[in-house]
C-alpha cells in the first residue's frame, strides 16, 4: 500500500508565479515560433485554490501507476472536496493513510488500487475508514536522478 508522507502549508512569501503561454503546444507536431508570454499563472493559486484545506503529501509505495502517481511522487490534497465515485482519496484505514480510488455502489463502496498487485479492499460498516481528502494534482518529474551519477 502506499503510503504518505505530509508537508506543512506553503507560506505566503513561497508563492510563484510563472508565465504562461497561451497557444496550444501539441504533443505531435511541433508549431512555429512562440513569441513571449500572454499571461502569468500563479502556480500556488492553481494548485491550492483552497489553501487552508489544502497540503502536500509525498507517496510511498506502488499502489496508483495507473494514474500516474508513482513512488516519491507529491500529491496535492484537498480535504474540503467531497469524495464521489471515481476520485483519487487518501483514505485513512485503520489509522493508516493509503491511497486508492474510490467506488461506490447503492449499498456498496470499496477501495481500489490501481496498481496491478493489489485487491480491492471492501468497505464495510466496521472498518475504521475516513475519506481525508480528493487528490487533485501529481507533481513528478520525468527524469529521476539516478544515485551515484553527477
Amino acid at each position: 500500500m502506499a503510503e504518505l508522507v505530509f508537508f506543512s502549508p506553503i507560506k505566503a512569501a513561497q508563492l510563484t508565479r510563472l508565465p504562461v503561454f497561451t497557444c496550444p503546444v501539441p504533443a505531435g507536431f511541433p508549431l512555429p515560433g512562440v513569441g513571449p508570454a500572454d499571461e502569468i499563472l500563479d502556480l500556488h493559486q492553481y494548485l491550492f485554490g483552497q489553501p487552508a484545506s489544502t497540503c502536500l503529501a509525498r507517496v510511498v509505495g506502488d499502489t496508483t501507476p495507473g494514474v500516474g502517481i508513482h513512488p516519491d511522487d507529491f500529491i496535492v490534497v484537498n480535504r474540503a472536496l467531497t469524495p464521489s465515485d471515481g476520485h483519487i482519496v487518501v483514505a485513512v484505514l485503520n489509522g493508516a493513510h493509503s491511497v486508492h480510488r474510490l467506488r461506490q455502489e447503492p449499498g456498496r463502496r470499496w477501495l481500489e488500487a490501481v496498481g496491478e498487485h493489489y485487491a480491492p479492499l471492501e468497505l464495510h460498516a466496521a472498518c475504521d475508514l475516513r475519506l481525508w481528502g480528493v487528490v487533485t494534482h501529481v507533481i513528478h518529474p520525468l527524469f529521476r536522478k539516478r544515485s551515484g551519477v553527477a
